[in-house]
């Protein structure tokens, strides 16, 4: 019987959604209890014949591709919620790859905490070509999200979600905060995001908590495309858009600006304590956020 789904949204990655099945399909938990659902958004690529052949070498997996017509991220995760019907739905990203006991950590968690809906579990940041000097933990955050709380299961502290690419939930979850918004969200090649936090802020509100798997590991994979001052720029502008739209719908435009005014303090007073190179990327961040807050 199968219990858990996992589903992968992409567009136009074929190489790397690869990459990521090859993870899925070590994973230990046995076949027959588990489905993974890729969700094409629209891609032009050869996903479709990729994918095609990956499914034919992996006959024992419970492995299919559906298309979503609708444009964007949260389209395509509300489709695969949609496409399910198992008890529990975990999500990763196309630019990763998982632990090999990363469904099995969840079905595990689930089962023995009747009472959760809402799990994430750990991000290991890859740094193909090394790690940057340049970067600190401040700046890493909107790159590669990483996060370890321990090995304990605990809730999550305060003010930290789960990634977007190592989130788990119980069917349940979804009867609640009725999916993904999906004004909010990378659509293409666009940066936009905080469809995940708006998610988990609606199931907190709910009075749901939010729960740490460690074993539940993932690995994010960033190229040296994404450590460009272009890209690093275009993501800082769009971290603030973001900010700026989830205030807009929960109605707290004044305290998310009042928020930023606060944090320009923490972040001055952190670049006198850092290598003028890294306080250099930061102020960087600081600016590129406010923007798109302030901005757009």
């Amino acid at each position: 019987m199968i219990e858990i789904s996992l589903i992968i949204p992409t567009y136009n990655r074929s190489s790397e959604l690869i990459r990521a099945l090859e993870s899925v399909a070590g994973q230990t938990l046995v076949h027959d209890r588990w489905e993974c659902v890729v969700v094409d958004n629209r891609s032009t690529d050869d996903t479709a014949v990729r994918f095609e052949q990956f499914r034919r070498e992996h006959p024992s997996m419970n492995l299919r591709r559906v298309v979503e017509t609708e444009a964007g991220v949260s389209y395509a995760r509300n489709r695969g919620i949609r496409e399910t019907v198992t008890p529990f739905v975990a999500f990763i990203d196309d630019d990763e790859h998982i632990s090999e006991d990363f469904l099995e950590a969840y079905l595990d968690f689930f089962k023995t905490h009747p009472g959760a809906v809402v799990a994430g579990g750990r991000i290991i940041a890859e740094y193909p070509e090394g790690r940057p000097q340049w970067m600190s933990k401040y700046v890493e955050m909107p790159i590669a999200n990483p996060m370890d709380f321990g090995r304990e299961v605990v809730p999550f502290p305060r003010g930290r979600m789960p990634g977007g690419g190592n989130m788990a939930f119980r069917r349940e979850a979804f009867r609640v905060v009725e999916g993904f918004d999906a004004s909010l969200g990378r659509v293409g090649r666009e940066l936009i995001g905080g469809e995940e936090n708006d998610l988990f802020e609606r199931l907190l509100l709910a009075g749901e908590t939010i729960w740490y798997v460690p074993r539940a590991v993932m690995w994010h994979v960033i190229p040296p495309r994404k450590l460009t001052r272009e890209y690093f720029d275009r993501l800082a502008r769009n971290v603030g858009v973001s900010q700026r739209l989830r205030a807009q719908i929960h109605h707290r435009e004044m305290k998310a600006r009042v928020m930023e005014c606060m944090k320009w303090g923490a972040t001055l007073l952190l670049c006198l304590t850092m290598r003028p190179g890294r306080a250099k990327w930061l102020l960087r961040l600081r600016r590129g956020i406010s923007r798109g807050l302030f901005r757009g």
